[in-house]
């Protein structure tokens, strides 16, 4: 029987693929991704030849059968387009269904943007709630904020370069003014790290253009 791993890939810098991470995506039967275009190129890159099935969010729930089926007959590896498998990308079903079948699971951990950006936020790490996304429409992500601004803990979003001026915005109404790390581009050639209040922030990123991707650490 076989063994379902959750193989960590870089968010950006590829020196971070971890040797174990190469031997387990090589060794394995099938890797299951979420794009199968962009991790062809991690692929490539590592001289990796195993055999790839997509497995997204529209489609994760009609490919459990054949990923099952699969493992049956050796390892099978599941990554996502960048960072730590079933974290904020699909991969909780496929889990789910794996255990319940009698098949294993492991992690091959590695990259994680939320846990990245905690690490050199500056803020207190000690206790600390993911939320993912922050919601699309504006109402909706006031009434989310508004749920959590109670909440003792550092907080941790990503967010999209369309929103984030929106988003800080709608932090700095009902949060108040506290202290955020907003991290862009982690590991990639354009990575950058401002630390101060909400409020400094947002006039920050209002004076220029804003590109990538966005973890905030509140």
């Amino acid at each position: 029987m076989g063994t379902l791993f959750l193989v960590a890939t870089p968010i950006g810098n590829l020196e971070d693929m971890s040797p174990r991470a190469v031997r387990v995506l090589r060794e394995s039967k099938l890797i299951a991704a979420e794009d199968t275009r962009h991790t062809g190129i991690l692929l490539k890159h590592f001289e990796i030849q195993t055999p790839l099935t997509s497995y997204f969010e529209h489609n994760k729930l009609q490919k459990l059968d054949a990923i099952l089926a699969a493992l049956a007959d050796g390892d099978v590896a599941l990554v996502s387009d960048a960072g730590t498998p079933a974290i904020n990308d699909p991969g909780y079903e496929l889990v789910r269904a794996t255990l319940a079948s009698g098949f294993d699971v492991r992690p091959v951990p590695g990259p994680s943007a939320p846990i990245a950006a905690l690490s050199v936020s500056g803020l207190p790490t000690d206790a600390f709630t993911y939320l993912g996304y922050l919601p699309h429409k504006p109402s909706e992500r006031r009434k989310f904020v508004a749920q959590i601004a109670d909440l003792p803990y550092t907080l941790i979003f990503l967010e999209s370069p369309h929103r984030i001026i929106d988003s800080l915005e709608d932090l700095l109404a009902i949060l108040g003014d506290r202290p955020v790390c907003v991290a862009r581009e982690m590991t990639k050639l354009f990575e950058e790290y401002w630390r101060g209040p909400v409020s400094g922030a947002l006039e920050y990123f209002k004076s220029r253009e804003v590109r990538g991707e966005f973890t905030l650490v509140v």
